[in-house]
């Protein structure tokens, strides 16, 4: 079965998993399998000012829709391409007074999408809305609660001169979002902005060793002709060779846990047990629980009280996230913060050194936040030795196109370069941008960012090996006339979910 756009890839019944999607040609690592706009997505409530409407990037100003007072868009562009999912919402805010939540702001978006076009299957989707998976048999209590709550909240935005729909699709249009609605970031990947239902996507099955990977394409709005625009949509890359027949399969949680949590996270939130080999099979779990070899190799006991006093630092830094002490964008936090974070994380490192394996994913978390505080300290040169130790671990651990080893190993790179390391720096750029063609694709502003970074990195490389004395006379002379921008890291020391699961 196939359906427009959609001609590569066929949808099959997984034996003990459901429908799933396969592969009907033959694709290398970095081709697009296939490309996918939002049935409807909505930007995260506390973005909304922010984060255009309808491409969902991040803008300096951006105009406010002079009726509801609510959407805000990049340009007139943008503004006219929302106008066909914002007219309802448009008036319905009005009428009701103020914009409800996200989740009720999309299932709103996709009733009226429904309205206008009917119920079945859309053009271009392999499955109608009504047919996605929505497991509210299996919700528990405080979910089945908080169901009835938006449930309730959502009856009384819904305008009375709309089409109204039983209460059991609307429970079901919840039962979706909750576990079918994609995280959406903004264009540069680093935030995660809002949240949007892909229904061709959602057919894809998990496995935490996947083929694939989803990349959030914002789309292009620039261009002075329309015919030239594109539209925001998801993409599906291969992350190696698939032959035809193939199950293609994506990674739902991030891989940096051990299969038990993975297993865990994956039932509590999407309702299945993962069967997949590397679960199965405990594969990896050896690396990340790794304590240090040879003859002064420590005991149970002293590798079980490192491993809580981990995880006790990693709650305290959490909890001062939580409290605004150490904000989730670490740029905001005040210096006097970031250095308590600082001490935290020295103070655990010293404890793990001796006992903790370079693999162990306690030692990498801790590292990967002390080399992020540091950076925006403008501290590069322990920054980078904590990076490089960090991105050593996870070179180890990750599949060898993991978008978020990319990115890693792409902030790793900067930090070098920042601290005039510049021959490790500009060879883990390299690397990093050999990943993200892949993953991201060269079109990708992250990609084209990082092009720029190969760049000049292999020029002041070049430089370096000609008169390493004058390369450091004329950096120092660079820095003094202009301060380092120091690179955006992500809002979480861990990737995110694949879908978005309100909390």
């Amino acid at each position: 079965m196939t359906k427009g756009g959609m001609e590569c890839v066929e949808l099959f019944t997984a034996e003990g998993k459901g429908r799933g999607l396969k592969a009907q040609k033959e694709f290398l690592a970095g081709d697009v399998i296939f490309a996918e706009p939002a049935y409807a997505a909505v930007v995260f409530d506390s973005l909304t000012h922010v984060i255009c409407h309808t491409c969902f990037k991040r803008q300096e100003r951006l105009h406010r829709c002079g009726q509801c007072k609510f959407a805000h868009y990049c340009d007139r562009t943008c503004q006219r391409a929302a106008w066909l999912s914002h007219k309802n919402e448009c008036s319905a805010i009005k009428r009701h007074g103020k914009a409800p939540t996200e989740n009720i702001r999309l299932a709103a978006r996709i009733l009226w999408k429904m309205e206008r076009e009917g119920s079945g299957l859309s053009e271009g989707c392999l499955v109608a809305i009504e047919e996605l998976q929505n497991h509210v048999d299996s919700f528990g209590e405080e979910e089945k609660k908080d169901l009835r709550a938006d449930v309730e909240s959502f009856l009384e935005f819904w305008p009375p001169q709309c089409q109204q729909f039983g209460m059991q699709l609307i429970s079901h249009i919840f039962g979706v979002i909750s576990c079918n609605g994609f995280t959406l970031s903004d264009q540069r990947g680093l935030q995660a902005v809002g949240v949007g239902i892909f229904p061709n996507l959602c057919q894809a099955n998990h496995d935490c060793w996947p083929n694939c990977t989803v990349v959030f394409n914002n789309g292009n709005h620039e261009a002075v002709r329309s015919m030239f625009h594109t539209q925001m949509r998801i993409e599906l890359r291969a992350l190696n060779k698939i032959s035809p027949g193939d199950e293609l399969t994506v990674s739902y949680v991030d891989f940096l846990s051990l299969s038990e949590e993975r297993r865990r996270q994956l039932k509590k939130q999407y309702y299945f047990d993962c069967t997949c080999e590397h679960c199965k099979k405990q594969l990896k779990d050896d690396l990340m629980l790794a304590v240090k070899a040879g003859e002064s190799k420590p005991s149970a006991d002293t590798v079980k009280e490192v491993i809580q006093l981990s995880k006790d630092t990693l709650e305290k830094i959490n909890k001062a996230r939580m409290e605004g002490h150490y904000h989730e964008e670490i740029l905001n936090c005040s210096p006097q913060r970031a250095l308590q974070v600082v001490k935290l994380c020295r103070d655990c490192l010293q404890k793990q050194e001796p006992v903790l394996g370079d693999t162990n994913i306690y030692l990498l978390r801790i590292l990967s936040i002390a080399s992020e505080v540091l950076s925006y300290l403008q501290m590069f040169e322990e920054a980078a030795d904590y990076a490089k130790r960090m991105v050593d671990g996870y070179l180890k651990i990750y599949h060898p196109n993991n978008a978020q080893l990319g990115m890693a190993v792409m902030r790793a790179g900067v930090t070098h370069w920042h601290a005039g390391l510049i021959e490790v720096g500009h060879g883990l750029i390299c690397k990093a941008y050999a990943i993200l063609l892949i993953t991201h694709g060269p079109s990708h502003p992250i990609t084209k960012d990082l092009e720029v970074m190969r760049v000049q990195t292999e020029m002041e490389l070049r430089m370096f090996q000609q008169n390493e004395f004058m390369y450091y006379k004329m950096r120092e002379a660079a820095l003094k006339n202009q301060k380092i921008q120091v690179m955006p890291e992500p809002s979480n020391e861990t990737a995110p979910s694949l879908f978005h699961k309100k909390e």
